[in-house]
């Protein structure tokens, strides 16, 4: 039996385009060209059934080596935290002072893209903040 070399993540949302530009922003992840025969994502969305019209976005890593995100619709909101979630690893191989100037660094990149700090937490030599990306869902910057 083999084993399994790639997977994607799935978003449930309630705007999948808007939800998935957000974290290209956060990756640095590109959006991928829309579906063969058609010239734009737009051309795309307007050949779909009214009710499918922005159904679903992706975005993935432009080097091939990260997983792809996928961003689909779904008709119930956000209700409680998550039970899995993103640690975007901005301070790998940093500790203490040094650590935590990364994260603070980014977090302040992040928040007017829509990104809410929720809380830090320092130990003094380890340190994470924990966020919300703009659906309310909670990532981590590690």
């Amino acid at each position: 039996m083999s084993s399994i070399k790639q997977f994607q993540v799935t978003f449930d949302c309630a705007e999948p385009e808007r939800l998935a530009r957000f974290w290209c922003e956060v990756l640095g992840y590109v959006v991928p060209p829309p579906p063969a025969g058609f010239a734009t994502w737009d051309d795309f969305n307007r050949s779909q059934a009214p009710e499918d019209q922005g159904s679903w976005f992706a975005c993935s890593d432009p080097s091939g080596v990260g997983p792809r995100l996928y961003f689909q619709r779904v008709p119930e909101g956000k209700v409680a935290k998550n039970r899995l979630h993103l640690d975007v690893r901005v301070g790998t191989g940093l500790v203490g002072e040094e650590r935590l100037a990364a994260l603070e660094a980014e977090c302040t990149r992040l928040v007017p893209l829509g990104a809410v700090r929720v809380r830090l937490l320092y130990d003094g030599n380890d340190s994470c903040i924990v966020m919300q990306d703009i659906e309310g869902n909670e990532f981590c910057l590690d």
